[in-house]
């Protein structure tokens, strides 16, 4: 069987879903991938997985590149053949869908995230809403990752919930994501790691570092990430004050995970936040938005605590909470935080779940 993959980034491929791919190919079918070329397309080629090429502008609306992105789709899709297509990404699902809905090939699309284009009824919203409705009108099984997500697609009207499925994100593999013992250190160490742009929560959490600071809390707030927003002259500020250590884009994010004893994401919407998987897996306790895509990973009270969205005063007051409990459960915390995301979200158990559900 061939499976034809479209996507728009080599790394979020390669990092969250090689698991999947190779699955495929263990059970003896063809892989193509169809993306941007990037730094992680040649480790995707050793594995087995037949690159194409896809010149693809990720963000904006643009008339011409977008009528290309379709006419390549359909140039790739009459040369490959494809007996199944999975797509991720709002471009690859709509383009790659409407293609797919055209010449008559099951589609399989994942829904990761609404971001800001499912945020409030402006045209935008009301744009999206309807392309997503054309391009899954035949859609074998749209998948999410949360039941949030899935709900606000059912209630758009873009597809009946008899053809979606929704898993536990995208899984977190926990050998690559190890259980790491409990830091001794005096400090403690709040961590994050995502890109530094607002609807990460960072003006919440900048705000909550500024606070810890002022009162000499026994704290520091790591920053590890790229800028997304116009934030450099702010956390060049912060940086230099001592508010908060920022160490800009990590290849490799285990060594601050590792150090750190809580790890913080107070973010505005997410489809499943990786980091979460990843830093709990790792046994760290975990401060998040009481969201979908943030609050299915923490058992609040038990493994982390859950802040309100967009609330910079109660995420200083649950990170002041935090600092104060005894380091021992400080450390139980982390264990059963451990515990609990290395029996949800196994990426072999997610593995398993998608592939059934595309094969079945």
């Amino acid at each position: 069987m061939r499976i034809l993959v479209l996507t728009n980034f080599d790394l979020g491929l390669y990092n969250f879903r090689k698991e999947l791919l190779q699955k495929f190919m263990d059970m003896g079918h063809e892989v193509f991938i169809s993306l941007p070329y990037g730094e992680k397309v040649e480790p995707l080629k050793t594995m087995g997985c037949k690159f194409i090429d896809t010149d693809l502008d990720r963000r904006g609306i643009n008339p011409f590149t977008d009528v290309k992105l379709i006419r390549n789709y359909f140039k790739i899709i009459n040369k490959i053949k494809p007996d199944k297509v999975i797509t991720y990404t709002i471009k690859p699902n709509i383009y790659g869908g409407l293609v797919c809905r055209i010449k008559g090939i099951p589609l399989y699309a994942n829904i990761t995230g609404l971001g800001t284009a499912f945020q409030g009824n402006g045209m935008l919203a009301r744009l999206v809403t309807r392309m997503y409705k054309t391009a899954f009108k035949k859609a074998k099984v749209v998948f999410f990752e949360n039941e949030g997500n899935r709900d606000v697609i059912i209630s758009k009207g873009i597809v009946p919930k008899e053809r979606t499925h929704c898993l536990h994100g995208a899984g977190v593999n926990v050998e690559e994501y190890s259980f790491k013992e409990y830091p001794a250190d005096d400090t403690i160490r709040f961590l994050f790691i995502g890109r530094v742009m607002r609807e990460k929560g960072v003006d919440e959490l900048f705000d909550a570092a500024k606070r810890l600071k002022a009162e000499n809390a026994n704290a520091a707030i790591d920053i590890v990430g790229p800028f997304e927003d116009d934030y450099e002259d702010i956390v060049t500020k912060l940086n230099e004050s001592g508010v908060i250590n920022y160490y800009g884009y990590q290849r490799n994010v285990k060594p601050f995970i590792e150090k750190s004893h809580c790890f913080v994401l107070p973010s505005y919407h997410e489809g499943m936040a990786n980091t979460l998987l990843e830093c709990g897996a790792m046994g760290r306790p975990l401060i998040t938005s009481n969201i979908h895509g943030c609050l299915e990973a923490v058992q609040d009270g038990k493994t982390g605590y859950l802040c309100n969205v967009k609330d910079a005063d109660d995420l200083y007051k649950k990170m002041k909470q935090f600092i104060e409990l005894p380091y021992e459960e400080k450390k139980e915390m982390g264990r059963m935080s451990h515990e609990y995301v290395a029996s949800v979200f196994d990426k072999r158990k997610v593995v398993e779940e998608t592939v059934g559900v595309i094969m079945g």
